[in-house]
């Protein structure tokens, strides 16, 4: 073989190479994009929220990353109370068979962090008024009891709202469905129905 002859393979041999460096400087590219960077949408209280990230989550209940009702590492699952935990363990191993996953968006919260997400309400809404409909005060919070959790993700919820009741687990409020407290009763007589939102709800007066 002659000179002539290795050069199409060297040429290609280059052009493969400056592909795969390409290719590395989009990855590294798109990966320092975090979430962290980004602005997204709580449901758990219908406005912007802080932005989750992969870090792990804070003692004061905020969720950031992917977390289900078995991580017991993390202070929002932790202190929620015993039974309620119970139940939604026992739920998400049988949903688990239809392929079903439980997120958690948010559990138990601390007062500050629960206080936080009311004056957040405040300035989005605009009045203590609208901002009741969403985020309760820190003293009447079942999140900050650890009496309440919010479901993060739609197939979850929509099971849940199917057969949550066997497990007493039940919806509260028809403007946030994802949001599930015990109710040991209705595993016998179902869940009562929901409150249009929480400022009808009496516990928050």
């Amino acid at each position: 073989m002659n000179h002539n002859e290795s050069r199409p393979t060297s040429r290609a041999a280059v052009l493969a190479i400056g592909v795969v460096l390409a290719a590395m400087s989009a990855f590294y590219a798109y990966t320092s994009l975090t979430p962290s960077s980004a602005t997204q949408t709580s449901p758990m209280t219908g406005m912007e929220g802080p932005p989750r990230d992969d870090g792990g989550p804070t003692d004061n209940g905020h969720i950031r990353g992917s977390v289900t009702v078995f991580d017991d590492s993390v202070s929002a699952i932790a202190h929620l109370d015993p039974d309620l935990l119970k139940a939604l363990r026992s739920a998400a191993t049988d949903a688990a068979a239809d392929g079903i996953e439980f997120q958690v968006n948010s559990g138990w919260r601390s007062a500050d962090y629960q206080n936080q997400l009311l004056r957040d309400a405040v300035s989005k809404y605009g009045s203590e008024r609208e901002a009741a409909r969403w985020v309760a005060t820190p003293k009447t919070s079942p999140h900050v009891s650890g009496d309440a959790v919010d479901i993060g993700r739609n197939d979850a919820i929509a099971w849940l709202a199917q057969h949550g009741a066997a497990y007493g687990l039940c919806q509260i409020y028809g403007n946030e469905p994802w949001h599930f407290e015990l109710r040991p009763d209705a595993s016998k007589g179902g869940c009562l129905p929901t409150y249009a939102d929480p400022t009808h709800d009496p516990r928050m007066r």
